[in-house]
């Protein structure tokens, strides 16, 4: 019998091998992060100084940008060292534990987003029962909700994964750790955890996916019933935003984790959208295309200015 116990480190291959594209790319991804930590900082620091944006929605768009700074935070610090690094290893235990963290935050935003999208139907279909459907102890029940329910499941899958054994090859075609590139580095039967992680992807990803459809079903069926059409526009403009954010977040990461073949160049391509890109680009939609938001920001910068004169 062979010593899998010996196999204490992975190595992540990453975007590429070529040391003058991992410079370019190390760049490029430094610049992404940078952006995406002032981004989502600005967003949690505005919406916390602005009165006008004490309300549900942005108490729940302050919880995306937190859960985008962790989201990013995951993968990308350990992505940026391996682009400047020779060995480009991690830890078996590290690796797990990036896995459980991906796999937990990610889940954590589909759970979001569903919960944004019933925010969204209350406001426009019930807007003068707004406050009080949308109570305060009601928005912060549904974020713990959303928290625990990605990490329990988020959880079991880690524990199964965690007595696996591994074989000789240690090399993992991805430029982070997940579980579905895991799998085949094992000499285990990963049947049992194909199956879990399959089953636990599409009942949270795909079910948070139905509940927010349901929710837009519902709106747009409010929105048609407004006789005016500066009525039917300004109650879209509430939902341009987060349908934006919908998309570019289950646009790339329910796919990627429906992908059979895990380590492909589409995998790791759709990966890192949903993992680096989509973090930076969700306060970038929330403030190009929500009125109340820029509003805030204007009204911070020039009390800022104000200040230093």
């Amino acid at each position: 019998m062979k010593n899998y116990s010996a196999i204490s480190e992975f190595i992540l291959l990453g975007l590429s091998i070529d040391p003058n594209i991992q410079a370019i790319l190390f760049v490029l991804f430094f610049l992404i992060y940078l952006f995406t930590l002032m981004g989502n900082f600005l967003m949690l620091l505005v919406i916390r100084a602005d009165s006008h944006l004490h309300m549900p929605m942005y108490f729940f768009l302050r919880q995306l940008s937190f859960l985008d700074l962790c989201h990013s935070s995951v993968t990308v610090p350990k992505m940026l060292e391996n682009l400047l690094s020779e060995s480009k290893t991690i830890f078996v235990e590290s690796c797990l534990a990036q896995a459980f963290f991906v796999f937990a935050t990610g889940g954590t935003e589909a759970c979001l987003l569903a919960v944004m999208a019933y925010d969204r139907y209350v406001a426009i279909s019930s807007p003068l029962l707004y406050g009080q459907v949308m109570s305060n102890q009601l928005c912060v029940g549904m974020v713990w909700g959303s928290w625990g329910l990605a990490f329990v499941d988020a959880l079991i899958n880690i524990l199964l994964a965690v007595n696996l054994d591994y074989c000789e090859d240690q090399t993992l075609p991805h430029f982070s750790c997940e579980l579905s590139s895991l799998f085949p580095l094992s000499c285990s039967d990963t049947s049992t955890n194909f199956t879990l992680l399959l089953c636990s992807s599409v009942l949270h990803f795909f079910g948070t996916f139905v509940m927010i459809v349901f929710s837009y079903v519902r709106i747009v069926s409010t929105i048609l019933s407004i006789s005016s059409t500066s009525g039917r526009s300004k109650a879209f403009s509430t939902c341009s935003s987060h349908l934006t954010t919908v998309i570019l977040f289950y646009g790339s990461g329910f796919l990627s984790y429906l992908l059979p073949t895990s380590g492909s160049r589409l995998a790791m391509m759709l990966s890192l959208q949903y993992s680096v890109v989509t973090p930076m680009l969700n306060p970038l939609v929330y403030s190009l295309q929500n009125k109340e938001v820029k509003a805030a920001m204007g009204r911070m910068f020039r009390k800022y200015f104000h200040s230093l004169m």
